[in-house]
């Protein structure tokens, strides 16, 4: 994998073992391209996989930028990526719902991209919503599979934009 842009791009990642669904180049490209100027926002990328979505931002100067990973065998491959990255960016080996439940800091961009056989994405937004960890301007993005529909939006956020890419969709969500 390749980071697409900022000032990282062309930079290559790594894909860590085990179970990991990478995110397609032109699928970052054109979500950040949608984002725009990251300068000076807080961007939260919950399972981190190898760490691409959330280098992306911070070749985009987003600051600061929060991984969070569950699987600590990919602690390894995800800090060597993160070696490329000289801007605010740290990596957490935990689970996703105990960050949420524990989380300090409120963010302007939250992205979600869950693995696909994960049954709990509604109760991530949710639990975003309940813990009021998303900043009053900022945005959800999460990334599912093309049979899941949130159109309507999930609790009080509301969907305004979709995405679709082959069998996945970015759905992105602000509060009504």
């Amino acid at each position: 994998m390749r980071v697409t842009g900022g000032l990282y791009g062309g930079r290559t990642v790594k894909c860590p073992p085990g179970e990991i669904r990478p995110s397609m180049d032109r699928r970052r490209e054109s979500l950040f391209s949608i984002l725009g100027n990251l300068e000076g926002q807080s961007f939260l990328d919950l399972f981190a996989g190898s760490g691409v979505v959330g280098i992306e931002a911070a070749s985009r100067e987003a600051s600061p930028v929060l991984l969070i990973e569950k699987d600590r065998g990919k602690k390894r491959v995800i800090l060597e990526n993160l070696t490329i990255v000289k801007t605010d960016i740290s990596l957490w080996i935990m689970d996703v719902r105990r960050y949420i439940d524990t989380a300090k800091l409120k963010w302007n961009i939250i992205y979600a991209d869950p693995p696909f056989p994960f049954t709990g994405r509604e109760e991530i937004i949710m639990q975003i919503d309940k813990k009021n960890i998303l900043s009053n301007n900022g945005i959800i993005i999460l990334h599912h599979p093309s049979s899941d529909n949130w159109e309507d939006g999930i609790g009080s956020f509301e969907c305004y934009k979709i995405k679709k890419y082959g069998g996945s969709i970015l759905s992105f969500f602000r509060r009504k």
